[in-house]
């Protein structure tokens, strides 16, 4: 049997409206018919008639029969109006909007298809048992269905966007907290360094002034002895060498126990530990700039 590119249930629809068409349209051509007949029984009694009565004759049967193929044509295009009115309205309760093409409809080459399946549909019908199958008819879409199954599916997508737009949001907050608890470890570290810099500042100007305080004593006792004993000169001069190299030994000293004691605090379980929980941290925060990455909606 000729097939119109449908799926059996559509094909099966159009079957349905072509068998009604061809319904209406046989009462229509008896309808014709009766037109003709009554004419000949109550018009043609006589054996003979002139131009006028055969013209007036042909008149009033033009006139009936072009009120009815008028009527039939205007009927056909209401039920074909009616027909496309419930596929719109099946289509708009998908949220579909349908698109027809006007031109296909003279379309030869697919009118003669549409008659060969018809063609074909009679012969293979008229070879078929007639069986009086009453047809339900559709239940609205929005009374269960397939329209249940798609309210269904609207609310699992609704819940789904809901604990994703929750899960976004404690995500945020997570990663807030992680910024602001590395902001406070920074400025704590920050705190920490403060520290030991001015505890540093304050050894070495208190050595400083040690130094200070022996080279001017050095300067004055030299004066003195200077003044006193000039023959004691060489003798505070060698004095004199001597303090400075002091002063370098310690100005020397100094430097070594700034390194050791920047290198001790390094050791020491405060510093390690502070540094493990920046590193730790750090990485928390990438990986939740990551996740939140996963989740923001793409421009």
């Amino acid at each position: 049997m000729a097939e119109l590119g449908l799926n059996e249930h559509h094909q099966n629809e159009v079957i349905n409206y072509m068998r009604f068409a061809r319904s209406k349209r046989g009462l229509r051509l008896k309808t014709v018919d009766s037109c003709f007949q009554d004419l000949k029984e109550s018009r043609l009694v006589e054996e003979t008639f002139t131009v006028d009565e055969v013209s007036e004759v042909l008149n009033g049967l033009q006139a009936v029969v072009h009120s009815e193929v008028e009527s039939e044509l205007i009927n056909t295009a209401y039920t074909n109006v009616l027909l496309l009115r419930q596929l719109f309205a099946q289509a708009e309760k998908w949220y579909l909007k349908l698109q027809t093409d006007i031109s296909e409809l003279e379309n030869r080459e697919l009118l003669e298809q549409v008659a060969e399946f018809e063609k074909a549909e009679i012969t293979s019908s008229n070879k078929k048992p007639i069986i009086d199958i009453t047809k339900p008819k559709l239940a609205p879409l929005n009374e269960g269905g397939t329209a249940e199954l798609l309210n269904k599916e609207i609310s699992r997508l609704q819940e789904e966007n809901e604990k994703l737009k929750s899960r976004l949001k404690t995500i945020e907050i997570q990663a807030t907290n992680a910024l602001d608890e590395k902001s406070k470890l920074e400025k704590a570290l920050q705190d920490l360094q403060l520290d030991q810099g001015n505890q540093k500042d304050f050894i070495k100007a208190q050595d400083l002034s040690n130094l200070e305080n022996t080279v001017a004593a050095l300067k004055s006792e030299f004066q003195k002895t200077l003044n006193d004993k000039t023959e004691n000169q060489k003798s505070l001069e060698e004095n004199l060498a001597t303090a400075k190299h002091d002063l370098l030994r310690v100005q020397e000293q100094l430097r070594m126990a700034e390194k050791e004691l920047e290198k001790k605090f390094q050791q020491t379980a405060a510093y390690r530990n502070m540094k493990e929980i920046l590193t730790k941290k750090n990485e928390q925060i990438k990986d939740l700039r990551k996740r939140l990455a996963q989740y923001e909606p793409e421009d």
